[in-house]
């Protein structure tokens, strides 16, 4: 019994002097402890701090003053260069008493603030929804010191919530709207081709043979003196801006005039060019921040050219897998790119691609590599990144995104599986065991299947790797289990209603390219004709609305808005076609691009008729003539109905000529040779049709036909490296 007693006296001690230690080992504040701002510009942050201390506190903290007039502790913010900072560094320390905050500048000041905080669990997790723990105490480590400065010297992302000041303030993020006099693709800004082309082709570029308003000649020197003006009127309207940016347009356009050719052959290609001029500009320009974007033709640096040190490089490598890290095992060129980069531009920037631009609403599974890419990029020195992402529109994820990505920016080595879980937790509740389920099934199925992430891709593309309709039933059970979850809170509920948002877009995508077929959108009645389903339609309109509510108002980059997807919607129901043609065997005798093959041969005989996007139903040859077999064995028809794509701005153009053959004593005989419209420029998606009638069709067993595609670019969509496309669906045989 003393025995027993004896050790439960040592254990108590043991705990009672771990217990003071620990005690003795921190700093404790109450809101009766006070703020001291040692400086009036250190007031503002100090304000800060103490407007969501009070809202933490049952009862408001104490107050700011200049000075401690006692011996209690205290939060001390100081504004100094005595610790030998950096502009973009701070450094939260305490003593034995106190705990200090200092940097050189109040906005680093303000930082540290949001750190301090977030250290005792305060979160912003998006622009309206902050988390402020509720407590009768804080504590502080004593006698610590660390040292706060950011993996990226600039950090911008473009994203819904970004749009406010105090999210980005938060999150320590810079604000390209603000910081750049000019943004982005700028030439068409610089020297307006509609001002200049008519009267001066000379200052444009001289591209195939031809002057191109899509680009600027660069050894022009009224181009230059042209550039100075206009550059110089922009910097006086803007003096608070950082940046300026001169550079391409949005193309692939560059000029190849004698002058600009010989500079390109000299530095390595057309960025030599393009580098040669912007060294004039930033010559003139000496103290002033010069950006460009290092894209298309002008993605790798130019070679033997010095780059004039007031130029900023933006690399923007648009043609990656989203789904992998950059490695370079798996993107040998893109990290040989830009380790050239990192060697020969001054200051190197980076415009990262986070989001899938075609189809803001389908799920893109590119979180995983985001930490590794980062750590990429930090090591090859690069000082600045803009991430473009869904803009102002709440896309797919768009919270959890914008989020991970700002810890990223300021931190490379963050544990992301942990900020991930706590973003989960404070902003889906009961729900967030299931949406992470729902993320980690997504990027499982995604990788298990090596699917290539392209921005520019989308659901159709998708259906065979981690969108398949087994995986999508995966998905919707958890996002089911996740709105049971939350059912009583009208809040969280409707953040799950956001996510199952995505899940219907892939339904209905998907079941345009199915069709009549399983998970289409479209049954046979009896009467052989094809109906939407039950329902579909009116699913459709909910999600349009439920877009609308959430301000999701455009659902990719090309601008269509829910209202119009509804109405597209509409317009596809009516697409359907019923003919005598269908399921009849077709055989390809030139096969269709990898890339566009849609359901192969049997998508063109499903009654499923392609409408504008060239991702769903339609069929593409690149490059060669399409030619393809119809066993009709003997129908009896008289009418051949043809359907092709015209989207000029994807090269996608109607044939020059149609030729129908019938197979007859073991040879083929030509029945029909159509000559098809000219070209004429147009900036819209279209169908066209070319109908052939022919009493002899019911002649034959087999039915050849062979389309001549247009054999050159028109010479408004001529580019190097492009050739015309031609995209066909459906192929429809009538008796009239």
């Amino acid at each position: 019994m003393k025995k027993r007693y004896f050790i439960y006296l040592v254990q108590l001690f043991f705990f009672l002097l771990s217990y003071t230690t620990m005690a003795q080992s921190e700093i404790t504040l109450s809101n009766k402890n006070s703020i001291i701002s040692k400086s009036e510009d250190a007031r503002s942050p100090a304000m800060l701090l103490k407007k969501y201390l009070d809202k933490a506190f049952a009862k408001p903290f104490g107050e700011i003053s200049e000075n401690s007039n006692d011996d209690s502790s205290a939060i001390i913010l100081e504004i100094t260069d005595q610790e030998k900072l950096k502009a973009n560094e701070f450094i939260i320390k305490s003593d034995s008493k106190s705990i200090y905050l200092i940097a050189q500048n109040p906005k680093y000041l303000r930082y540290a603030v949001y750190t301090l905080l977030e250290i005792w669990e305060f979160r912003k997790f998006t622009g309206t929804e902050t988390y402020i723990p509720k407590v009768e105490q804080l504590t502080f480590s004593k006698n610590s010191k660390k040292t706060y400065q950011p993996a990226f010297d600039y950090r911008a992302l473009f994203y819904p919530d970004c749009y406010d000041e105090d999210f980005r303030d938060w999150h320590k993020l810079d604000w390209q709207v603000d910081d750049f006099g000019i943004w982005g693709h700028s030439f068409s800004i610089l020297v307006p081709p509609k001002e200049y082309f008519k009267s001066n082709p000379k200052l444009f570029a001289l591209y195939e043979g031809k002057r191109n308003g899509e680009s600027l000649c660069m050894t022009n020197d009224t181009v230059v003196d042209l550039v100075e003006k206009k550059m110089t009127k922009i910097i006086a309207d803007t003096p608070n801006a950082q940046f300026y940016s001169v550079s391409q347009n949005d193309d692939v356009v560059y000029c190849e005039c004698a002058e600009c050719k010989k500079l390109n052959d000299k530095y390595g290609g057309p960025q030599g060019s393009f580098y040669y001029f912007l060294n004039k500009i930033a010559k003139h320009f000496p103290k002033t921040k010069i950006t460009t974007l290092a894209y298309l033709h002008t993605l790798k640096p130019p070679v033997n050219l010095k780059i004039e040190p007031n130029i900023y490089t933006i690399f923007c490598p648009i043609e990656l897998n989203r789904g992998k890290a950059i490695t370079a095992q798996n993107s040998a060129s893109f990290v040989k790119t830009l380790e050239n980069w990192s060697i020969t531009s001054p200051h190197l920037f980076l415009w990262d691609y986070t989001v899938q631009f075609s189809n803001y609403m389908s799920p893109f599974p590119n979180f995983e590599p985001f930490q590794s890419n980062y750590r990429l990029f930090k090591k090859n020195k690069v000082k600045g990144i803009f991430v473009q992402g869904y803009a102002d529109i709440p896309g797919d994820f768009s919270e959890l995104r914008q989020y991970l990505l700002a810890k990223l920016l300021w931190d490379t080595d963050i544990d992301i599986k942990a900020v991930t879980a706590d973003f989960l937790r404070g902003f889906y509740g009961k729900a967030a065991p299931f949406v992470g389920n729902y993320l980690n099934l997504l990027t499982e199925n995604q990788n298990k299947n090596n699917a290539f992430l392209d921005i520019y891709s989308g659901p159709v593309q998708a259906r065979n790797t981690f969108l398949t309709p087994e995986a999508m039933d995966q998905y919707d059970q958890l996002l089911e289990k996740a709105s049971n979850a939350v059912e009583d809170d009208k809040t969280l509920n409707l953040r799950i209603k956001k996510l199952r948002l995505a899940l219907e877009f892939v339904y209905f995508e998907q079941s345009k390219f199915y069709g009549k077929n399983q998970h289409g959108m479209f049954i046979v009645n009896d009467k052989s004709e094809k109906e939407v389903k039950k329902g579909l339609t009116e699913r459709v309109l909910k999600f349009t609305k439920s877009c609308n509510e959430f301000g999701i108002y455009e659902l990719s980059e090309g601008g269509l808005s829910p209202d119009n997807y509804y109405k597209e919607w509409l317009e596809i129901c009516k697409n359907a076609t019923t003919h005598l043609g269908e399921d009849l065997k077709v055989s390809f005798i030139t096969p269709p691009s990898d890339d566009f093959k849609g359901k192969r041969a049997v998508g063109l005989v499903d009654g499923n008729k392609g409408y504008k996007d060239f991702n769903i139903n339609w069929i593409g040859w690149y490059g060669t003539e399409p030619s393809l077999e119809i066993e009709t064995k003997q129908l009896d028809f008289n009418t051949l109905k043809l359907n092709f794509l015209e989207d000029q701005r994807h090269w996608i153009f109607t044939p020059k000529k149609i030729l129908i053959y019938g197979y007859e004593n073991q040879k083929w005989i030509l029945l029909e040779e159509k000559t098809c419209d000219n070209l004429t420029e147009n900036d819209q998606i279209t169908t066209k049709s070319w109908e052939i009638l022919s009493q002899k069709f019911s002649s034959f067993i087999k039915i050849k036909i062979i389309i001549k595609p247009q054999t050159e670019l028109p010479s408004w969509r001529k580019r190097k490296n492009k050739k015309p496309m031609l995209m066909m669906d459906e192929i429809e045989l009538y008796k009239k």
